[in-house]
């Protein structure tokens, strides 16, 4: 149980804070100025999540079983690392191609957008990662889904307002932090993290 509990708390706060001013929050933002419908937009970010990455928990799944654990256990830990100086590199959003969507709905836009932003992104890397160092796949896919949900709620509700008053430099700097501790714990082969 208690490693159920620390994949998921793990998966959530890391995810959090990898989100950040991520593409997705700044298309959420974007979404939301647009349509200024909340809830479907809300609504098609969930359902766009979980399909990521359950899938990106599948792939780290798959990697754990492939490649063995003490292999794993260096990729993951490097990819860690590697994800820690990647979030030090500021996310942009290109907005056109949003409107030619729009024949989709607000919600259905949200899906498609949402599932292809968050291809290769920061957070679905991280699911493959975190997914491929715990053994439950729904505490990670869980504890993913919530933490993208807790960055991008307010950013739909927020929008512009909360980018002013976050410094998302500090934000990607406690995201890298925590991402190098986890690749470092794990390369030095730390089974607990609490």
């Amino acid at each position: 149980m208690e490693q159920l509990l620390e994949a998921f708390f793990i998966s959530t706060g890391v995810v959090a804070l990898g989100e950040m001013g991520d593409k997705t929050q700044l298309l959420a933002m974007l979404l939301a100025a647009r349509f200024k419908r909340p809830l479907p937009i809300i609504l098609g970010i969930l359902v766009a999540t979980v399909a990521n990455h359950a899938l990106a928990g599948a792939v780290g799944g798959w990697v754990a079983q492939v490649l063995g654990p003490d292999l794993l256990r260096w990729v993951i830990g490097l990819s860690f690392i590697a994800m820690a100086a990647w979030m030090l590199v500021p996310d942009k959003v290109d907005d056109t191609g949003i409107g030619s969507r729009q024949r989709f709905g607000v919600f259905g836009t949200t899906v498609v957008a949402f599932f292809l932003a968050e291809m290769g992104d920061k957070t679905q890397i991280a699911t493959v990662a975190l997914a491929a160092r715990y053994p439950d796949l729904l505490a990670v896919v869980a504890g993913s889904t919530l933490g993208l949900m807790l960055a991008n709620v307010p950013a739909v509700f927020l929008g512009d307002a909360l980018a002013r008053k976050v410094s998302m430099r500090l934000v990607h700097g406690i995201a890298a932090f925590i991402f190098l501790v986890l690749g470092v714990l794990t390369l030095f082969n730390v089974g607990r993290l609490f």
